[in-house]
C-alpha cells in the first residue's frame, strides 16, 4: 500500500481543512472516503496553484492524474489514483466527476483566468466545486437526484464566496475570476488584474456575484431543510459558516482597500458541535 494513501496519512492531509470537524463525525468508512477525495482534490489543486512550476510540466502532471483515474476505472493499475480506489469501490463514485475536477484545474494551468463570461465562470465552478460536491454527496449517502441538486447549488455558493474573499490574492498571481459582464456594466476597464481589482467600481461587480451566491445558498439551505437522507453535517457546516462570511463581506463592500475575511476556527468548531447535537 502507498504510505500516502493509508487512513492515517489521509487524515493528516485533511486535518488542516476548515471542515475537518464536519468530516470527523462521519461513520468510519464514509469519513475515510471523504479524506481520500479531499486528498485527491488537494493534490490536483496544488498542481494548479504551483506558480513556480512550468505550465507544460504542470499540465503533464494533471494528465498523469487523468490517466490514472481512467486506468482505475478500467481495472488497470491505479497509480496515484490508488488513494481513491477504496472510496470508488465502496460508494460507486462517478469517474466523470474526478475528470471534471481535473478539467477545472487544467483551466488554471493552461492560462491565468481573467474576467471570464458568467457562463464560463459557471462551468469552471461546476468542475472545481460542484463536481467535488457530487462525489461527496454519494459518500454522505444522499439519494442521487437531491444530492446532485445540493452539490449544484452549494458548490457554486461556496466557490463564488471564495472568489469574492480572494479577490486580491488572485489578482496578485494574475487571475481575476469576477465575470466580465458585471465588470463592464460597472465601467471597469479590463486592462490587467491589479488595475481591475484596484478600481472602486469593482464593488458593483462583486455585489452581482454575491447576489448569485446568496441565491445558491438559499437553494441549498432549502434542500437541507427538507432533512433528506444522508449524513449531512458537513454540508450543513459549510453553509452555516460560509453564508455569514458572505454577509460580512457585503457589509464592508469590495471597494479597495480590502481586508480578507477569515474563518473563525473556534466559532466553526462550535457550529459543528451544535449541528451534531441537533442533527
Amino acid at each position: 500500500m502507498n504510505p500516502n494513501s493509508t487512513p492515517a496519512a489521509l487524515q493528516a492531509q485533511v486535518s488542516g481543512s476548515s471542515f475537518y470537524a464536519g468530516m470527523r463525525v462521519l461513520p468510519k468508512a464514509r469519513r475515510e472516503a471523504m479524506y481520500a477525495v479531499y486528498a485527491f482534490c488537494r493534490a490536483v489543486d496544488d498542481i494548479a496553484d504551483d506558480e513556480i512550476g512550468d505550465r507544460k510540466e504542470r499540465a503533464a502532471q494533471l494528465e498523469a492524474w487523468r490517466a490514472d483515474i481512467e486506468s482505475l476505472y478500467a481495472g488497470g493499475p491505479a497509480g496515484q489514483a490508488a488513494l481513491v480506489a477504496e472510496a470508488v469501490r465502496e460508494f460507486a463514485l462517478d469517474k466523470a466527476d474526478f475528470i471534471a475536477v481535473i478539467d477545472g484545474m487544467a483551466t488554471d494551468v493552461e492560462r491565468n483566468v481573467r474576467w471570464p463570461t458568467f457562463d464560463e465562470l459557471d462551468l469552471y465552478c461546476d468542475r472545481v466545486a460542484s463536481a467535488v460536491g457530487r462525489l461527496s454527496v454519494k459518500i454522505f449517502g444522499m439519494e442521487d437526484a437531491v444530492g446532485i441538486d445540493l452539490a449544484y447549488h452549494l458548490g457554486r455558493a461556496l466557490q463564488f464566496t471564495n472568489i469574492l474573499r480572494d479577490v486580491d490574492e488572485d489578482a496578485g498571481i494574475g487571475r481575476v475570476y469576477l465575470p466580465s459582464e458585471p465588470l463592464l456594466a460597472a465601467g471597469v476597464e479590463l486592462l490587467d488584474p491589479i488595475t481591475v481589482v484596484g478600481d472602486p467600481r469593482v464593488d458593483a461587480a462583486c455585489r452581482f456575484l454575491a447576489a448569485k451566491a446568496h441565491e445558491h445558498f438559499r437553494a441549498a439551505e432549502a434542500i437541507l431543510a427538507q432533512r433528506p437522507q444522508g449524513h449531512l453535517i458537513a454540508p450543513r457546516l459549510m453553509a452555516a459558516v460560509y453564508a455569514p462570511i458572505l454577509r460580512r463581506m457585503e457589509a464592508v463592500g469590495w471597494a479597495p482597500p480590502r481586508k480578507r475575511i477569515k474563518t473563525n476556527k473556534p466559532a466553526l468548531l462550535f457550529t459543528a458541535l451544535r449541528l451534531w447535537l441537533f442533527r
